[in-house]
């Protein structure tokens, strides 16, 4: 599998996670970000073909780089990442450009699936 993937989140436990699932499943091309800020300028550095995001990160929030990175390239395919209970937040990315939303603690299943329905 080719294209890049962006990983976002400020728990380096949580990167780990999602690396190893897409890992053990053929996608190599990975690179991470621990906050909003830096996965800015990761995708424009970059272009990865899908940026997977949490929502609640220090510098700069999920949704706050959701949109910065939208304005950048409006065709940038992102999936949120939030815990429970943060429904309006879900709203506001969706409304926002993202392409799905994951909620955790996620199931690995669920994050393939999401990858693999937007990426292939």
């Amino acid at each position: 599998m080719e294209g890049k993937i962006l990983v976002v989140d400020d728990a380096a436990f949580m990167r780990m996670m999602i690396k190893d699932t897409l890992k053990k499943n053929g996608y190599e091309n990975l690179i991470e970000a621990a906050d909003g800020e830096l996965a800015v300028q990761a995708y424009k550095a970059e272009k990865p073909e899908l940026v997977i995001m949490d929502i609640t990160m220090p510098n700069k929030n999920g949704l706050e780089a959701l949109k910065e990175i939208k304005d950048f390239d409006p065709s940038a395919k992102i999936v949120m990442c939030s815990a429970m209970g943060q429904e309006s937040m879900v709203v506001e990315a969706i409304r926002s450009g993202a392409k799905d939303f994951i909620v955790k603690p996620f199931k690995a299943d669920r994050v393939l699936k999401t990858v693999q329905g937007i990426i292939g």
